[in-house]
């Protein structure tokens, strides 16, 4: 079968500063496929060419089978795109922002308010249909964001950063609709910093930075690339991180990570031996530890490893 999305050399200069540099992508229909990189790497300017937002200055991209200069319109009927930012209209109610959609995309009379009725059932958000989207909350906005963006349902959806500042409950709820979009057949390439989310998400994964992929595969192979497992170390007392850093670095001769969580460290390792010489070096040294794991790196590491460093609160802010 085609591919959903087919790309080949695609480039995209602003001035002097070339923003995407010779991407190759190929997307297969039916599935989810993650684009990862940090801020400025080119994931926006890709999405933005590829749904024929923004004309490419070199290379090729096929999208549902047209090219994305010369067939544009054919292109444009059949995705849809759900940006960084709500496009729903804050001064209409959540009901007349769908109703007025569904009449703008072709349904008559009655069948317009049945199908924003569809969408606020299926989002769970029936009880605040009469409310102005102005009173909504963030994750409420969302919700009603992918449901404005799927009146017609479309063979491919383009969501940019759809989850970007949500509680976790809320981006549960995202995820959970990502899911029923595709068990339907539609096909999502998700752009995104938040690597838990592609990790539960993506079937296949590019990892995009200064322009250009510099790895691509399953979350699973771009695990098993870093080519070592992982130790994640969580100590009783915050206090104690900066001396089990040091020990750690000494016994497994490696740079050792500090995570989100101030009493959270990990380094990558070769010999499960070592690492537990060096958990017991902790305890000999008065580091008492409250847990431990061993076992195949997170695309958080992934990522360090291929592009120099994490996600900073920054960029997954951004």
């Amino acid at each position: 079968m085609e591919p959903a999305i087919e790309t080949t050399g695609l480039v995209k200069s602003f001035g002097d500063a070339r923003a995407v540099d010779g991407v190759d992508l190929q997307v297969a229909r039916g599935s989810v496929y993650g684009v990862l990189g940090p801020n400025g790497a080119g994931k926006t300017t890709t999405i933005r060419m590829l749904a024929t937002l923004l004309r490419p200055d070199g290379g090729s991209a096929r999208v549902l089978g047209y090219d994305v200069v010369t067939e544009a319109d054919a292109v444009r009927e059949r995705i849809s795109l759900t940006g960084q930012l709500a496009s729903v209209d804050e001064e209409l109610t959540g009901h007349e922002n769908l109703v007025l959609l569904a009449r703008l995309l072709g349904y008559k009379g009655k069948r317009a308010g049945g199908r924003a009725e569809e969408l606020l059932t299926a989002f769970g958000l029936t009880e605040a249909a009469g409310r102005l989207v102005k009173h909504y909350s963030g994750g409420m906005r969302r919700r009603l964001d992918i449901a404005a963006s799927i009146v017609v349902t479309p063979e491919l959806m383009f969501l940019d950063e759809p989850t970007t500042g949500l509680d976790p409950r809320s981006r549960n709820q995202v995820w959970d609709i990502v899911r029923a979009l595709v068990a339907q057949g539609t096909t999502v390439l998700l752009c995104t910093q938040y690597l838990d989310e592609a990790d539960q998400l993506a079937d296949r994964i590019a990892v995009i930075d200064h322009g250009r992929v510099i790895a691509e595969g399953t979350p699973g192979q771009l695990k098993a690339s870093v080519g070592q497992n992982t130790l994640h170390v969580r100590l009783v007392e915050p206090g104690h991180r900066a001396e089990a850093r040091r020990l750690l670095a000494r016994g497994l001769d490696a740079p050792v990570q500090l995570e989100g969580d101030p009493a959270a460290l990990s380094v990558s390792v070769a010999d499960a031996e070592r690492a537990a010489e060096a958990l017991a070096e902790l305890g000999r040294e008065g580091v008492p530890v409250a847990g431990f794991s061993l076992g195949q790196p997170s695309l958080d590491e992934v990522f360090l490893a291929l592009t120099g460093h994490a996600p900073t609160e920054e960029e997954i802010a951004a």
